[in-house]
């Protein structure tokens, strides 16, 4: 009982860690302090990644080992960018998010049933176009990317749909991680694209993304005990 309740204070200081890495990174945003803002994000997901370690107990379930696995590729793609520049940046951005996504679609395929793609139709719709809405603004000046940036966005649709199987929590996050990533997208690619404090948007939805899939990851693991 005492290792259960050491294990509660844990995840509570990880997540309030979190809590406070969060805002202190979005804050950074709105004030232009870069220095502040990549160290912040440097330290989110292993703060996440420790509170879900910390709420669970072994032997994990395949849900949750490849849940972390998927935080693991997306702390990889959160700070390696910062190691280059260029093209190159941003292909190691998508080559990490590209495995996370993955992980992810590998963590949710067990609920497909429960999912947009046999419940609640109109939803599977949604996604559907806008995934192609993204493409299409996209793909005409994607240049030599247009390929990888074309297979990230259909693995990210993907997991947005089958995380709506897990539990409505993921597939809230599987839908703001879809928003997150399609405005990193028009950024990139959009001519004429511009929204005020993009990386502040950019972030709140990527963070608020990772926060409600792990959410709906340790919501589903407990109605399956």
């Amino acid at each position: 009982m005492g290792s259960m309740a050491d294990r509660r204070v844990l995840a509570t200081l990880l997540l309030a860690a979190f809590g406070v890495l969060a805002v202190g990174h979005l804050a950074a945003q709105l004030a232009g302090a870069t220095r502040l803002a990549d160290i912040t994000q440097w330290l989110l997901m292993p703060a996440l990644a420790g509170a879900l370690l910390t709420l669970t107990a072994r032997p994990r379930p395949r849900l949750m080992v490849l849940t972390l696995v998927a935080l693991g590729c997306s702390w990889v793609g959160d700070t390696a960018p910062d190691l280059t520049d260029g093209d190159a940046a941003f292909l190691v951005m998508v080559g990490a998010f590209l495995l996370a996504q993955l992980a992810y679609i590998a963590a949710f395929w067990p609920d497909r049933r429960r999912s947009v793609l046999l419940v609640r139709r109109p939803l599977l719709t949604a996604f559907v176009l806008a995934v192609a809405a993204l493409v299409w603004a996209c793909a005409p000046h994607a240049g030599p990317l247009l390929v990888p940036v074309l297979v990230y966005g259909l693995c990210l649709g993907a997991m947005a749909v089958l995380a709506t199987g897990v539990h409505p929590a993921a597939g809230v996050g599987g839908g703001l991680f879809l928003v997150s990533d399609g405005l990193i997208a028009l950024d990139a690619f959009a001519p004429g694209y511009h929204l005020a404090h993009h990386g502040f948007w950019v972030m709140l939805t990527y963070v608020l993304a990772q926060a409600l899939l792990v959410l709906g990851v340790v919501l589903r693991a407990r109605e399956t005990r």
